[in-house]
């Protein structure tokens, strides 16, 4: 009996404790532009400074490889690489670019864009972790499992500080706007 006492004490100890360490951050995640730095040199035939060469950052976009997904073979989506514009934002260069649909040699190589009718992006926010994306354009996604959701997932995930994706249709709407889980409109659903 004391035993289970001790026990039972000291797992109080470590919960408590750990309630303790844990934090909210309410604060909006700000979008920053990606600054690249320029570096002064010399020039040995003017004794002048002058800007160094940058490396210009690049943007991974993934398209839907049409092969893969005609046969069933995961992942179904395929990265392809862009540089970025300067002084835009990577998480909205990735949404911009992936709307812009593979270019002829990646259309080439069976690479597809699947936007389920949609244009693009009319409004991008990223807040408390929660990517809110209303798309242009008209859904026309017609019952399909695999949509254009499927795709942004891909492309927004490799942004660690998105915790959940809320996708809203021409008409502004979606099925769970006010949960900290990713959501859908109704006529993206399956």
């Amino acid at each position: 009996m004391r035993q289970t006492l001790r026990y039972l004490v000291l797992v109080l100890s470590v919960f408590s404790m750990l309630a303790c360490s844990i934090s909210v951050d309410l604060t909006p995640t700000p979008l920053s532009p990606v600054q690249v730095p320029v570096e002064s040199v010399v020039s040995p035939a003017t004794d002048l400074p002058t800007l160094a060469p940058t490396i210009a950052q690049t943007i991974t976009i993934y398209f839907t490889n049409e092969a893969r997904f005609a046969v069933g073979t995961e992942p179904y989506e395929d990265p392809v690489t862009r540089p970025l514009p300067a002084g835009v934002e990577p998480m909205r260069a990735v949404l911009d670019a992936f709307f812009a649909g593979p270019t002829p040699e990646e259309y080439a190589t069976g690479l597809r864009l699947v936007s389920s009718g949609f244009t693009g992006v009319r409004i991008f926010t990223v807040e408390n972790g929660i990517a809110r994306i209303h798309l242009a354009g008209t859904c026309a996604n017609n019952g399909a499992a695999y949509s254009v959701a499927s795709v942004i997932g891909k492309n927004l995930s490799q942004f660690p500080q998105i915790t959940a994706i809320k996708i809203y249709d021409e008409n502004d709407s979606n099925l769970d706007p006010d949960s900290n889980m990713s959501s859908l409109p109704y006529c993206l659903e399956p």
